[in-house]
């Protein structure tokens, strides 16, 4: 790791997201969503670009999350929206140490 590779940073323990589901984090400044899929952990953005939505609630099925509010769909594996690939969240690095599920996130820049 490199001075401007951001840390990897605990959010939760194995088992506390059940397959299916996501749960928000805050982490480097940032909200987060981080999904399990039974098998793997993805992590986005939180926030749905649409209106603002947390993507951490929303239902996760097939690799994919719904935004709570208006339906947006979203891949977790890169964050396009299911609709119009141009459009995009953005996607983390997890990683399973042990038993803590970890996220490498940039902090948040001002503007």
């Amino acid at each position: 790791m490199t001075d401007a590779t951001p840390p990897y940073h605990p959010v939760a323990r194995v088992g506390d997201i059940p397959a299916g589901e996501g749960r928000t984090y805050e982490v480097a400044g940032r909200l987060v969503a981080v999904f399990f899929d039974g098998a793997a952990y993805h992590a986005l953005d939180d926030l749905c670009p649409h209106m603002g939505a947390s993507l951490g609630s929303g239902p996760f099925v097939d690799g994919m999350v719904t935004c709570p509010w208006h339906a947006w769909r979203f891949r977790a594996c890169d964050g396009a929206w299911c609709d119009n690939e141009k459009l995009r969240v953005e996607v983390f690095e997890v990683r399973v140490a042990g038993d803590a599920i970890e996220v490498r996130v940039p902090p948040v820049t001002p503007a």
